[in-house]
């Protein structure tokens, strides 16, 4: 029984410059956890290698102080071997990298930077395919079919791209053939890029990222344990938390007659889970502007709780009345304001880009007269 971990995507050094705060920081330094966390499963689970398949680091460039440290930190853990594959964000065309990456990285870090086999076990072949550049044009796992290895040898695969257009950066010239576990004889292929987990076959699957990066994928982050009892077995392959953020879309659908405090109090998660989670809460359905207002303030009460929290109010409907109004104002500026506002909102002569920035203006200025905007 031969048993590694597989994952991928690190993106150690990710910036996250789209968040503000400390949050920048936090979620840089989860990135860095990973390695710490891939270790303990590692040993727990009887497993020598770690399979790092592309993207280790965000960029071709990354600090100086995230490549040492990661390597740091691989270090520590030795007799536990780390094998990293250039993705296509820190390709090989990023020759300072890795040249750098080769004269400091210890014993126990294998750089998998050329298309040839590399000796994991006895009896247990790596074949890597380093990605040259960022869009490498052709399927670099081509050269596993014609490889020879002795028989009886587990033939393992690491790649990092594409098998169908799923990917961010997926072009027509550089798929990888989604059968290529059965064209090369190997007993597993480990890919990377794609940053969520999916099994292609049963010998091909994509670990997706440890800690997640985005609220895209929808789930939380994990590596994969993975166990070959021979070349024609089928691998056994095992999730294993790995994330110590949760980036969660919470989904509320409101009828009018809801209350959205309530509804909104029994949809997030519990108070202490809050500061280990970015959550995207997407409003649908329909509600009062009393009822947008108060949804509004409750989310802003609610996100000092959490590492990020944000309001989707896209899809959410508003109804208006007139009496809605006179909580705004009974006349005057801001009346017709108001006036002007709902009959923007409700013109069917207007484009719907046009009817909902009134609609969300008719809410903000409802929301200041109430006293419940932020």
């Amino acid at each position: 029984m031969f048993r590694f971990l597989h994952s991928s995507d690190l993106h150690l050094g990710k910036r996250f410059g789209n968040f503000s705060g400390d949050l920048p920081g936090r979620l840089r330094e989860a990135r860095h956890g990973v390695i710490a966390r891939l270790a303990q499963h590692a040993r727990e689970q009887g497993a020598g290698t770690i399979l790092l398949a592309g993207d280790t680091f965000d960029t071709e460039t990354p600090a100086p102080e995230v490549r040492r440290q990661a390597l740091a930190e691989m270090r520590h853990h030795a007799p536990l071997t780390f094998v990293l594959l250039p993705g296509n964000h820190d390709s090989l065309q990023a020759a300072p990298l890795w040249a750098a990456l080769k004269a400091e990285a210890p014993d126990n870090v294998i750089l998998a930077t050329e298309p040839r086999p590399l000796d994991l076990a006895p009896g247990v072949v790596l074949l890597p395919a380093p990605c040259t550049t960022r869009r490498p044009g052709r399927d670099l796992t081509e050269w596993m079919d014609a490889h020879p290895t002795p028989e009886g040898t587990l033939r393992l695969g690491l790649a990092h791209g594409a098998i169908r257009s799923f990917s961010e950066d997926a072009v027509a010239g550089e798929v990888i053939a989604p059968d290529r576990a059965r064209r090369a004889g190997l007993a597993y292929l480990a890919l990377g890029d794609w940053h969520g987990a999916v099994e292609v076959d049963a010998r091909t699957r994509y670990s997706g990222t440890p800690e997640p990066d985005r609220f895209k994928h929808g789930a939380p982050g994990t590596t994969l344990l993975v166990r070959l009892a021979g070349p024609d077995a089928l691998p056994e392959a095992t999730a294993l938390p790995t994330a110590s953020f949760a980036w969660r879309d919470l989904d509320l659908h409101l009828l009018e007659t809801d209350d959205p405090e309530a509804a909104l109090a029994a949809l997030l998660p519990e108070p202490r889970a809050r500061r280990q989670t970015l959550a995207r809460l997407i409003a649908t359905g329909r509600t009062r502007l009393t009822g947008e207002a108060a949804l509004g303030a409750a989310v802003a009460a609610a996100a000092p709780d959490f590492a990020f929290l944000t309001l989707d109010l896209a899809d959410l409907a508003t109804a208006c009345e007139p009496g809605d109004l006179d909580r705004i104002d009974r006349a005057g500026a801001l009346r017709e304001a108001a006036e002007a506002l709902l009959a923007e909102a409700g013109d069917a002569a207007r484009s719907a880009e046009e009817r909902e920035v009134a609609r969300a203006a008719l809410a903000r200025l409802f929301s200041y007269a109430q006293g419940h905007a932020p």
